[in-house]
């Protein structure tokens, strides 16, 4: 029943140096890394293939949304996307409490293609739309435990009035967070066609590289709903992975299907706990 539960809440959702010749301006330097491999995708080669990534065991990967105290007009839905500040708190001392450390994208990718060893209690904490609260409450809150985490942040929505800024973003960034990509204006990959491509994932992604001055290689689906056929278009935008919700992973293609589960704002710790134990085997 509680797995039922889980997956009727996912399926609703939601400077540059001299070179020798002449001097590099800094958007140039940025293009020529977003096309560079990072270092820790050219250690080992080649990768496992799909089975073998399969067969790990899955790590627990947190999604959140929006951080902030509930209000009456919020509806029960609402609030499977809104955890109460200090529910919030309560949880992230609940992981650190219980020895969870937290993991980043590149760490996750090379345990899944290389079986490189995590560390105990892995958990990834994710979070989607670049709502404001992520950065006033999460941000600090997570310093406290030297947690890191991945902000999928759809651009439509920077600098705009309870959403963060682009200089938040940067500020995430360099203190060790991981930008991800998560669309313009969080459009249904599923119904993506003619310049779609283009305006919620090229010119996002170009302008989250400008922002932060490092390669975005994850992507996380909007309402975590995907198809087969963005997934090559994923891989030729030089992606290394991409983040669904809960449903079944791909047959052939996992790292571009890994599960996240929405933490909803009204479960308990031990509710959490349990989850996390039983949905990522």
């Amino acid at each position: 029943m509680k797995s039922a539960v889980v997956l009727m809440i996912t399926l609703i959702s939601c400077q540059a140096g001299p070179s020798p010749a002449k001097s590099e301006n800094k958007k140039d330097t940025i293009a020529k890394t977003a096309q560079a491999v990072p270092v820790s995708f050219q250690t080992h080669s080649p990768i496992a293939d799909a089975a073998a990534i399969l067969a790990r065991r899955q790590v627990p990967v947190l999604c959140y949304h929006q951080i902030r105290d509930w209000k009456p007009t919020d509806s029960k839905r609402a609030k499977d996307y809104i955890v109460p500040v200090n529910i919030f708190k309560e949880q992230m001392k609940m992981l650190s409490d219980s020895g969870y450390h937290t993991i980043l994208p590149d760490e996750l990718y090379d345990y899944l293609t290389h079986g490189t060893a995590l560390p105990p209690k892995p958990v990834m904490l994710t979070f989607d739309d670049t709502d404001l609260g992520q950065y006033t409450v999460a941000f600090p809150e997570m310093k406290k435990y030297n947690f890191k985490g991945t902000f999928f942040i759809m651009t439509v929505s920077l600098n705009k009035p309870n959403y963060m800024s682009k200089a938040q973003v940067k500020e995430l960034s360099d203190a060790g967070h991981v930008i991800g990509s998560h669309t313009w204006d969080h459009h249904n990959v599923k119904l993506y066609q003619g310049k779609d491509w283009e305006i919620q994932i090229d010119r996002p992604t170009k302008e989250l590289q400008s922002i932060t001055g490092k390669p975005i290689r994850y992507f996380a689906y909007p309402f975590g709903l995907w198809n087969p056929q963005a997934i090559p278009e994923l891989k030729k935008r030089n992606f290394a992975a991409a983040f669904q919700l809960i449903t079944k992973r791909d047959d052939q293609d996992p790292l571009y299907t890994i599960r996240r589960m929405i933490v909803p704002g009204y479960w308990s710790l031990s509710t959490l706990q349990r989850a996390m134990k039983q949905d990522f085997k």
